[in-house]
């Protein structure tokens, strides 16, 4: 898994790529697993952001990350029955009008979801 507090990994020819996706997973024993959220009406989305500072202002400092392209992303989701990919979402709001800075269990960043 490459550095995740790196802001730019580059692509094999020493550039960034403005086509990767900075995509949050779940450490799983060896590998990293996709996660899934579901949106206000209940279907499921796999989320991306479009940049790194995005995703960890949205789910905390010490969220694990990599960099997928859309056509690679979706082909990891697709399978397993996932066909949205939500970017950029914001951090749920309370009712109270504050902001999380990270969605604890049972929350999911998009309001008025329920978390997968």
């Amino acid at each position: 898994m490459p550095d995740a507090r790196r802001n730019e990994d580059p692509t094999p020819g020493g550039h960034p790529s403005a086509d990767l996706l900075y995509v949050p997973v779940r450490p799983h024993r060896r590998y990293c697993v996709t996660c899934f959220f579901r949106t206000p009406g209940g279907r499921r989305t796999a989320v991306a952001f479009t940049s790194g500072a995005r995703l960890l202002a949205a789910l905390g400092q010490d969220h694990p990350w990599i960099r997928l392209s859309v056509t690679a992303l979706r082909a990891l989701t697709a399978p397993l029955g996932c066909t949205t990919i939500t970017v950029d979402p914001v951090a749920a709001v309370r009712l109270d009008g504050s902001r999380r800075t990270r969605p604890g269990p049972g929350a999911s960043l998009l309001p008025g979801a329920r978390a997968n």
